[in-house]
């Protein structure tokens, strides 16, 4: 009876595993019909075509391909990347079928770095669609769009939230429903403070740093700003939004005192025909369905015929021909060349291993994966300079420094570009101060250069909430010393021991960006004290070289690499369909992540900060995340 009982068992186990196997090749199966059948493909518009831009979800930097995600319906968090819009539009400006572009607006979750890069591109379109007979005039758009002198560009939203509203302010024509919303209200930022909830937990942090304005440690020993992070908010949040009310106020025709009573008067809660007849915010309300008709006349088509549309998916794959290079944007790069360029995405939490990064809320940039990226890419013959395109408020010191290293020795054999997005600060400028130029938008958050150590005292939650006790037997003075303080504080001794330590870290950080920006160890503590600077201010110090975009940084390298003809290629390559089967079976894919950001919102990164204390780095070369209500 004891053998059938075990036959028949390891008859289920058998049938399970059997099971199992045959699932797991399926989806191999269909993951590689699903990857392999996107690639390759070149795509022509139809004539009279519309580039579709929807400007909803979450836009990151690079989105890279996830087979399994989607056969198993994606994680529910609608993401675009930032450079297949940029390069969709810039291509649609260069395409002859491409009669004009459709920007369908909704709820938005962006940085105003991106959304600087968009609209920068939509005006790009439309001074590359203008023929010799079009007067570029704003008023007559309509008629020259009509009579093919031009391209156009048009834009919808039910409810325009304020980056989006941002973006759209660059179109021709600003749509939207008769009972629609457009939200200018101005920016806020938000620090989250968590210092009561630790010490609810009997947690209390340990805090050594260094620059006045260093300002990330507050969230752990503060409830509110101190005078120093309070000026460089207000600082940088007012720089963001005057280059917002610049750039609608250029737009749009409509003076920055007007915008600014427009925003103090919350223009979310006004009449929409006041915002249509009176602000000039918006040129005409009309329904969802009525867009359409509105794109048909706009192309001379009558209301029986089909707009063709075409996604910015479709449009990446348009090849773009040499002579099209030369009269229009040059920064593209040809489809087939033996020179390269490599754009190089890196974003999130830099860190040493996958584990730390994934606890800081995404894997992020992880110190040995880059490095060895960027090893191979000075190993390379066939690319001649790289662009590394960074959105990262920082993270662990030791891994900045290590990518530092790598940065180095890449631009000692071919130029190194940094391009920033909407951040590129503590850590990630640490990174960046290796590089033979840096790029940043002036929207782009950055500096914050200095460096902290956070140890969390647990005592409290060990010995009085959990009822632990220490007793303790040592051969030397400090033998019991603990970076987690279980048993005891720090002792003065030891205090001071750990301000030498990040005092050496400072200065070490201080060097290196002396050495990237040419400057004096001396000049460099004079104006950065951890203190986070906007792009614009950036420049005017030395930190940054040039103001722009993706864009003006690969024109830069290509410039540096004297290259005239060159294929760009995105880098990191990725992940193999096994290495993605394995993360998902693994449970260590980001679907769970992305569940926690879209239930969480804007509570998800202090959530990310609290569950990362005990397990990141104790020394950080990090920018306080703040949130910026936009």
């Amino acid at each position: 009876m004891k053998d059938f009982w075990k036959y028949v068992f390891a008859t289920v186990i058998g049938i399970l595993l059997t099971a199992t196997l045959w699932l797991l090749l399926s989806l191999c199966i269909l993951a590689c019909s699903i990857t392999g059948g996107s690639k390759g493909k070149s795509m022509v518009p139809k004539d009279g075509s519309v580039l579709v831009v929807k400007l909803s979800g979450q836009i990151v930097e690079h989105v890279e391909s996830d087979a399994f995600s989607d056969l198993l319906g994606g994680s529910g968090v609608e993401q675009q990347g930032l450079d297949e819009i940029v390069m969709a539009i810039d291509k649609a400006a260069l395409c002859p079928e491409i009669r004009g572009i459709y920007i369908e607006a909704g709820m938005l979750d962006a940085d105003y770095a991106s959304l600087q890069e968009i609209r920068n591109a939509l005006l790009r379109f439309k001074s590359a669609g203008l023929s010799k007979q079009a007067s570029g005039k704003r008023g007559a758009w309509k008629a020259e769009s009509q009579a093919g002198k031009r391209k156009f560009v048009v834009a919808y939203a039910d409810e325009y939230m304020q980056g989006a509203y941002y973006v759209c302010s660059a179109a021709d024509a600003v749509w939207t429903n008769p009972q629609g919303m457009v939200d200018l209200h101005g920016l806020s930022a938000q620090p989250v403070y968590i210092k009561d909830l630790l010490e609810k937990f009997g947690v209390k942090m340990t805090v050594v740093k260094v620059g006045k304005y260093k300002s990330a440690t507050e969230q752990y020993t503060e409830t509110q700003m101190s005078a120093e992070n309070r000026e460089q908010t207000s600082r940088y949040i007012e720089n963001l939004w005057n280059e917002i009310v610049l750039a609608i106020s250029q737009s749009r025709g409509i003076s920055a005192d007007d915008l600014n009573r427009y925003a103090d008067e919350v223009t979310a809660l006004q009449d929409t025909h006041w915002l249509s007849t009176t602000t000039g915010l918006v040129d005409e309300l009309m329904y969802a369905d009525d867009v359409k008709g509105e794109i048909k006349k706009l192309l001379g088509l009558n209301q029986l015929e089909t707009v063709p549309q075409v996604s910015c998916g479709e449009m990446c794959g348009y090849l773009v021909s040499a002579k099209q290079m030369k009269s229009q944007v040059d920064y593209l790069g040809l489809n087939v060349a033996d020179d390269k360029i490599a754009v190089y995405y890196c974003d999130g939490t830099i860190a040493q291993n996958s584990a730390t990064g994934t606890i800081m809320g995404g894997a992020g940039i992880i110190s040995k994966t880059m490095v060895d990226d960027l090893d191979a890419l000075a190993q390379s013959d066939d690319v001649k300079a790289v662009v590394i395109r960074i959105n990262s408020g920082g993270g662990d010191a030791f891994a900045s420094e290590e990518i530092w290293h790598s940065v180095v020795k890449l631009r000692e054999k071919k130029p190194v570009v940094v391009s920033m997005g909407g951040m590129a600060a503590s850590g990630a400028y640490y990174l960046s101060a290796g590089a033979s130029w840096i790029v940043a938008q002036p929207t782009t958050l950055t500096g914050s250069i200095g460096i902290f150590g956070c140890f969390p005292n647990i005592g409290g939650l060990m010995q009085e909430k959990l009822g632990l006790h220490y007793d303790n037997v040592k051969t030397n003075k400090h033998a019991d010393f603990d970076m987690t303080q279980r048993a005891r504080p720090f002792d003065a001794e030891e205090q001071r021991a750990l301000q030498r330590y990040i005092d050496r870290g400072y200065d070490l950080f201080c060097k290196r960006v002396a050495d990237g920006r040419r400057l004096s160890v001396d000049s460099v503590k004079a104006i950065v004290q951890g203190r986070v600077w906007t792009g614009a201010d950036a420049k005017q110090i030395g930190l940054v070289d040039q103001l722009g975009g993706l864009p003006e940084a690969v024109r830069r390298a290509a410039a540096l690499a004297k290259l005239s003809r060159y294929e760009l290629i995105t880098l990191p390559l990725p992940a193999s369909w096994t290495d993605q089967l394995f993360e998902t079976v693994n449970g260590n894919g980001n679907n769970l992540d992305e569940q926690l950001r879209l239930m969480l919102g804007t509570f998800y990164e202090p959530f990310c900060t609290v569950r990362s204390i005990e397990q990141q780095s104790y020394v950080q070369a990090r920018c306080e995340y703040v949130i910026i209500k936009n």
